[in-house]
C-alpha cells in the first residue's frame, strides 16, 4: 500500500474513533443531566402543596412549573369537560379534563383521571361530577408547543376526543372565553371520586436513563476500534521486518 493510502486510511480510523469517544462524551452529558432532571422532579413532587397564586409566581420567575404540587379550589365546570385519549393499566379510555372555575373568575383545566372509553358520556358516571365549590390537590402540568408528534391523529373537536393536550384548542372548543384560561394544567391526584370515576392520580413520570449503558457502548466501540488498529499495525510490522530478512 502506497504511503497516499496508508495516510488516508489512518486518517479514517482516526475520525471514527474521535466521533466513537465523542458520542461516549455527550452520553456522559446527558446522564448527568437526566440524573439531575429525576432528582428535580422528584424534589418538586414531595414538596409541600403550593396555591395556585405561588406557582403563577414560580411560572413568571422561572417559566417551568410542571410537576409542582398545587392545590386550588373552585367549581367544576362539568358541562364542559374535554376527553384527552388514553390507556391506564393497559385499558383504554379517556382523561377527563374539565374547567375548574376559580373565585376570581378564571379558569384552569383539571386532569380529574381516567374512565374507561364506554364510560366517556358524563351520565353514566353521573356521582362522580361533583356540584358546588372543591378543593384539588395534585400536580402542575406546562401546555405544550405544539403537536408533540406527526403520527399523531389531529384533535377531533366534533366529537370531544383529543389525541394531544392543546390547551389553547380545549379552551376555545368548551365554547368559553379562551383568555379566562390559566396557561397550564393540573394533574389530580388520587383522591377517591364519588362512584369510583374519574380514577385520579394517572400522572405518568417515566424517564428511561439508559445514558451510562450508552456510554459505555460507545467507548467500548472507540476501544475495539484501538485494539483492531494496533493489531493490524503490529501484524504489518512483523510481515514487513520478515520480507526484510
Amino acid at each position: 500500500m502506497s504511503w497516499f493510502g496508508r495516510g488516508v486510511g489512518a486518517l479514517l480510523l482516526l475520525s471514527l474513533f474521535v466521533v466513537l469517544v465523542g458520542l461516549g462524551t455527550w452520553q456522559v452529558q446527558r446522564l448527568a443531566w437526566k440524573e439531575k432532571l429525576i432528582a428535580s422532579i422528584a424534589e418538586r413532587r414531595t414538596a409541600p402543596a403550593q396555591d395556585l397564586a405561588g406557582i403563577e409566581a414560580l411560572a413568571d420567575a422561572q417559566g417551568d412549573v410542571d410537576y409542582r404540587t398545587v392545590r386550588v379550589t373552585g367549581r367544576f365546570l362539568n358541562e364542559h369537560e374535554r376527553h384527552f385519549f388514553t390507556t391506564w393499566e393497559g385499558q383504554p379510555g379517556f382523561a377527563v379534563y374539565t374547567p375548574l372555575e376559580l373565585p376570581d373568575g378564571r379558569l384552569i383545566f383539571v386532569n380529574r383521571g381516567f374512565v374507561p372509553y364506554e364510560r366517556k358520556a358524563a351520565e353514566t358516571r353521573a356521582q362522580g361530577q361533583p356540584v358546588g365549590e372543591i378543593t384539588v390537590s395534585g400536580l402542575a402540568r406546562a401546555r405544550l408547543d405544539g403537536k408533540p408528534s406527526f403520527i399523531l391523529p389531529d384533535n377531533d373537536p366534533a366529537k370531544n376526543i383529543y389525541y394531544w393536550k392543546d390547551l389553547e384548542g380545549m379552551a376555545r372548543d368548551t365554547g368559553l372565553a379562551p383568555e379566562r384560561f390559566v396557561p397550564f394544567f393540573i394533574d389530580a391526584d388520587a383522591t377517591a371520586n364519588p362512584g369510583g370515576l374519574p380514577v385520579g392520580g394517572i400522572t405518568l413520570i417515566d424517564f428511561p436513563n439508559n445514558h451510562l449503558q450508552y456510554a459505555l457502548t460507545w467507548y467500548g466501540l472507540a476501544a475495539a476500534l484501538l485494539v483492531v488498529t494496533s493489531a493490524f499495525i503490529l501484524r504489518a510490522r512483523k510481515q514487513g521486518a520478515r520480507g526484510q530478512d
